[in-house]
């Protein structure tokens, strides 16, 4: 389904109350970060969940910290929800979510279950990929690409 741009005010403020509703079903039922810190001896950074998980992660890992100082990585927060963590010296942010699949690696968190880089699947979708399977792939001039 293409995204609507004609949208009113009135319409996005009626979706308001729901979202807030999945908001707090998912803060209730998902993990997500309680804690973070750089473990500047190891250069890990170290983020636990509330589910009490802690990752450990090598911070040359991650592409946007590679190379950055010591003091710039301990200078680092939790987003007030716990969803992302921020380094303002280095103006990066990064989601909890890409953290946990980045430690696991996305073939872990694939076949755990999780969602990996937006993927989703239902039984429509199946459906809807076996007929295009059927007439040969995914139509030209979809805009998208089929990896």
């Amino acid at each position: 389904m293409a995204p609507r741009w004609d949208i009113s005010d009135a319409e996005i403020l009626a979706q308001i109350p729901a979202a807030r509703a999945r908001a707090r079903h998912a803060m209730r039922t998902e993990p997500f970060g309680a804690a973070v810190r750089f473990a500047s001896r190891s250069r890990h950074l170290v983020l636990t969940l509330t589910n009490g998980v802690e990752l450990r992660i090598p911070v040359d890992l991650i592409p946007e910290l590679r190379g950055a100082s010591a003091a710039a990585l301990a200078d680092v927060a939790l987003s007030p929800a716990g969803l992302a963590v921020h380094w303002a010296r280095l103006d990066a942010d990064l989601g909890v979510p890409s953290l946990a699949v980045l430690a696991l690696g996305p073939r872990v968190a694939a076949r755990a279950g999780g969602a990996v880089a937006g993927s989703r699947t239902s039984p429509a979708k199946a459906a809807a990929a076996r007929r295009n399977g059927r007439k040969g792939g995914r139509p030209k001039g979809s805009g998208r690409s089929a990896g």
